[in-house]
This record gives C-alpha cells, structure tokens and sequence, in this order.
C-alpha cells in the first residue's frame, strides 16, 4: 500500500506541473483583460496612463512562463500568491470555501453511492421485473439530465410550489450567525441533486455487478446448500458485485467537481464555485492556478482511494504490482 501510494504521489508531481502550467498558458489566451477586470467600474472612467501603470503593478505584461514560474516557486515554499480579484490572498480564499465545497460532495457522494447500492441490489434480485424496469428506466433518464436543470426543477418544486426548503444561500436571510440548523435545511436541496446527478452511475453499476455475480457458481452453490436469499445476497452476490463500484468512485471524482461548481452557482452556495468563475473572467492567475491544482490533486487522490479499496476487498488483486 505504500509503495502504491508514493508512486502515485511522483506521478502526480509531473501531472500538477503540467496542468498549473496549462493554466496560465490559457488564461494567457484569453480574451479577458485582467486589468479591467481588477478596476471594474473605475476602469471606464481612467486614461490609458493609469491602465498601464496597473497593468503593470499587477504584472500582467510579462509572459506567462514567467509568472507561472514565479507562482511556483512561490506555492513551494507555501504562499500561493494573492487573488486580484478577491483582493485577499488565496489561500483564504481557499480556505473560506473550501470547507462548504467539502461538506456539500461529502453529503452527496455518500447519499448516492448508499441509495445507489440499495436501488441496484433491488433491481438486481428479480432481472426483469416490474422493479428492476422501473429503477433502470429512471436511471437512464436521470443520466441524460443536466445537473442544472435538476437544480432548477428542484427549487420550482420544492422552494417555489410546496414552500419546504430554502432556495439557496447558507443561512436565512438576514440571520446574523451561522448555525447547524439552517446550514443543514439548506444542505438538503443542492445535495440532494448533487446526489440525484451522480445517482444513476452507481445504480447501473451495482445493478450489473450483483446481477452477474448472482448468476455464478459460487452464488448458485450458496443457495444449493441451502443459505437463506438474504445471506446469498448480502454475503456472497453483493460482495463481488461491489468490486467494480470502486474502480467508478474514482472515475466519477471529476463529474462530481463539476456538477458542484453548476450547483453551487444556482444555489449561491458559498463554496468554491463562484471563486473558480470569478477567477476564469477576471483571468485571476493565481487563484485559478491554485483551484486547478486543487481539482486535479482530488480527481488523482480520487483514483488512489479507488486502487487501495480494490486491493483490500478483492484478495485476488495485489497492490504491489499495480
């Protein structure tokens, strides 16, 4: 396991450097001009000598290898630069949102691999079935729905028509302190569809798994000696069945990012969505470096956890020779 674990962790460093480096070379493309961006409003009204003199106390004219140098030296040593756009270093920018962003995919990844689990064992028992159609015909359609229209339809249903749930937001509106209560009511909705997105992946999957493992011999030889439905399901079919779920929480890591920044922005959770978007038009180097590495760094722990899981579970799979 930690052999494993510390050849994953080189690979990642030439990964990271790519990818940082990616990003101030496109965010160098960009059409956005960062210095307005930074001025806002005051940029309509200065002459162009101002402009340039920002222009050049941001140091946005150097090229970005430069720069992208310079945030990295800079990272190394642990000060990942100052947001332009937020004015306030990044790594309280970071640290302000990142704490929601964390408890929002938590929530909702557990919700839906453990609904998904249920849902595909169920449709697994009886192929064919009533059930089985029902549960396969709501996954397919669940996958092939944007995530933010989900979101939409959530707040027309629940916020707007029955009156149940908040809309968005942290907290209610014009609460001066930030409790469980209020953050768990309105966790409900933009976890809940966070949850319903990445739903219909685990469903299929668990479905497949436990079905095939069902129809093999040792499951068949379970029930021959006479073991209850309910231990051949639970100690025999739903064990192997689960081995490919493992290998999809670590592929669906990057879907999960991304189906939480489209929530957080129509809920206006205060996670780390509306920084990342901010950043991209205000061509932030930093900051957008900084998220980018911060994605990319869980998307590869995300693959990691996956590999580890697999090896402990399935005796047949040593961890040493992946």
């Amino acid at each position: 396991m930690a052999r494993l674990t510390a050849r994953r962790a080189l690979f990642a460093v030439p990964v990271l450097l790519v990818v940082t480096f990616g990003v101030f070379a496109v965010a160098a493309a960009s059409p956005f001009d960062p210095v307005k961006a930074y001025a806002g409003t005051a940029a309509l009204g200065a002459d162009q000598e101002t402009l340039d003199r920002l222009r050049d106390n941001l140091g946005v004219d150097r090229p970005f290898a430069v720069r992208w140098w310079d945030w990295l030296t800079s990272a190394l040593g642990g000060d990942f630069g100052r947001s332009t756009v937020m004015r306030q270093p990044v790594a309280e920018v970071i640290g302000e949102r990142l704490v929601w962003s964390t408890l929002l995919c938590a929530v909702a990844f557990a919700v839906a691999v453990l609904l998904g689990t249920v849902l595909g064992v169920l449709a697994a028992r009886r192929p064919g079935s009533l059930l089985d159609r029902t549960v396969t015909s709501l996954a397919y359609s669940l996958e092939a729905a944007p995530v933010f229209w989900i979101a939409l339809l959530a707040i027309w249903l629940f916020a707007l028509n029955l009156d149940v749930l908040p809309a968005g937001g942290l907290t209610d509106t014009g609460s001066e302190h930030v409790t469980a209560g209020q953050v768990a009511s309105h966790l409900v909705l933009p976890a809940g569809v966070l949850a319903v997105s990445q739903l219909p992946w685990f469903t299929l999957y668990v479905r497949q798994g436990v079905g095939d493992a069902l129809a093999e011999d040792p499951v068949r030889g379970a029930r021959a000696r006479g073991l209850s439905e309910r231990t051949v399901l639970l100690g025999h079919a739903l064990r192997s069945g689960l081995l490919p779920v493992l290998t999809l929480i670590g592929s669906r890591v990057p879907e999960l990012i991304t189906g939480a920044l489209l929530v957080e922005s129509v809920f206006s959770w205060p996670g780390i969505a509306a920084a990342t978007v901010e950043a991209a038009t205000a061509v932030d180097f930093p900051l957008l470096a900084a998220l980018t590495t911060l994605a990319t760094a869980a998307v590869l722990a995300g693959n990691l956890l996956a590999d580890l899981l697999y090896g402990l579970i399935d005796p047949r799979v040593k961890l040493n020779e992946m």
